[in-house]
């Protein structure tokens, strides 16, 4: 659903937001998307770190899969998106510890999903734009009870990440010296894929299953890009979703174009912009590199080809 200009935007940001706010489905929508981009930008900042992206995206058509269920069997398509997309997080943590083992089991369980929600679509004889808002999201159309349910939904993420972050990081970031060190890597794994299925489901509503990349990879990549502590990557995975958020909320408001086409746009744009300012920083420290100069040398554990890329423990 997009939003025809109720009046027209005056970049007078005070005037322009107190004219949004008077409307409860703008209301809704902020709520939603502000818990949905912190869920998103921490989560996200892991799912990078672990080069889970390929995940992700499949928990996002498992996510499609339940929420077309949900919609035949005359259920809010949230509780779908989080039965479907928990479910097989569990199953791809548990079968696919190592990396080649955990595409295979992902790709299998992508096709099943996909395959599930086409004959979902198929039976489904009530309005079309209830499915077509799971694939493109529908954050206009979010009303209290889903504000609730995202709310609950994103304390519990949060406060998961926060319980098991210094193992999870270790493990994210070493497997091996992690698992030798006696950390529960298949646990945190299992754990983790859980959490990300929570993440799916509810951004799924904001940004659809073809579009998730937007708030639960961008912002986490770009911060990967800027920052090499994992502390200061989370802050600016957050308040890069947060911003994409937002300001999509206020160009859907006022112009045609769909919230998602902003907020992906917006997002793309960003990690553009962190590639070229990381590269030119990475540059720039490299002709001090060469020279010997001891105060230019690069944390250890790279993560990435690019020094900007590198994270510190």
């Amino acid at each position: 659903m997009t939003i025809a200009a109720i009046d027209s935007l005056s970049w007078n940001l005070v005037s322009d937001f107190n004219q949004m706010w008077a409307y409860a489905f703008m209301r809704n929508a902020f709520e939603a998307g502000t818990v949905v981009s912190i869920v998103g930008g921490v989560v996200g900042y892991f799912v990078v770190l672990r080069r889970t992206a390929f995940a992700a995206h499949a928990l996002s058509h498992v996510g499609f899969a339940g929420g077309a269920g949900a919609a035949l069997l005359v259920v809010d398509p949230l509780w779908g998106l989080l039965a479907f997309c928990v479910g097989a997080a569990a199953v791809m943590g548990a079968i696919g510890q190592r990396l080649r083992e955990r595409d295979v089991v992902i790709g299998i369980v992508l096709m099943f999903a996909l395959g599930l929600g086409y004959l979902f679509i198929n039976l489904y004889s009530g309005n079309s734009a209830d499915v077509y808002s799971i694939l493109f999201g529908q954050i206009f159309g979010i009303d209290t009870e889903d504000v609730v349910v995202t709310l609950v939904v994103g304390v519990i993420v949060v406060t998961l990440i926060g319980v098991i972050y210094r193992p999870l990081l270790f493990a994210s970031v070493d497997p091996e010296v992690a698992e030798a060190r006696r950390v529960p890597v298949r646990v945190l794994a299992i754990a983790f894929m859980t959490i990300v299925g929570l993440a799916v489901a509810v951004s799924v509503q904001v940004v659809g299953v073809l579009l998730i990349f937007a708030l639960l990879i961008a912002p986490a990549a770009i911060a990967e890009r800027l920052c090499s502590r994992p502390s200061s990557a989370m802050v600016v995975s957050v308040v890069t979703a947060l911003a994409c958020t937002w300001i999509g909320l206020l160009l859907g408001f006022y112009f045609s174009p769909p919230v998602s086409f902003f907020i992906t746009s917006l997002a793309t744009g960003g990690y553009v912009l962190a590639r070229v300012v990381s590269y030119a920083l990475g540059r720039a420290r490299a002709v001090p590199a060469v020279a010997g100069d001891p105060g230019s040398r690069w944390p250890t554990r790279s993560l990435s080809p690019d020094p900007a890329g590198t994270i510190q423990l």
